[in-house]
């Protein structure tokens, strides 16, 4: 794996103290765990949006993004993930990081200071050249669109036993 430096700024201290700047997990993590920069907990009733302070900017390399997506676990337990999931951090952004949040649960969820609230995932960017054509080459799929080819795979029951079908 290659390592690229990120520079990050912490901001307001008060809001940032004590919090562990993005970090890996595991040695193999592809994503790197950001905290809730919040002075006071912030619930979340279900449906609602909230956009949660991270305490820092940071400088990503020309030619790099950082995609924002939920943890799993959140998501699986609580119904929390990012509401515009991934969510894009341009390298030419140098304000500071938040992630939008939403509760897709059933119950109220309470984000408090210093949760890991997303997972940060540095990508290479690739820019394409648009370029107008009379015509697009043929494919055997074609214009097939969403469902066109049935839903396959295992399908899961309500109560999440056997095959559902």
């Amino acid at each position: 794996m290659e390592n690229i430096t990120l520079d990050l700024t912490r901001l307001d201290p008060e809001q940032t103290a004590g919090l562990p700047l993005p970090a890996y997990a595991t040695a193999l993590a592809a994503g790197m765990d950001v905290a809730a920069a919040l002075i006071q907990p912030v619930e979340l009733q279900p449906g609602e949006i909230g956009l949660v302070p991270c305490g820092f900017a940071v400088a990503i390399p020309a030619g790099y993004e950082i995609q924002v997506r939920p943890r799993s676990g959140l998501a699986v337990k609580h119904g929390i993930t990012v509401v515009n999931a991934p969510g894009t951090i341009d390298a030419d952004y140098r304000g500071e990081v938040k992630v939008a949040l939403i509760n897709l649960g059933r119950e109220p969820f309470t984000v408090r200071r210093g949760d890991r609230i997303a997972q940060l995932i540095l990508a290479p960017v690739v820019r394409a050249e648009v370029r107008l054509v009379a015509e697009l080459a043929p494919t055997e799929r074609g214009s097939g669109g969403f469902g066109h080819t049935g839903l396959g795979g295992k399908r899961i029951a309500a109560d999440g036993t056997g095959d559902g079908r």
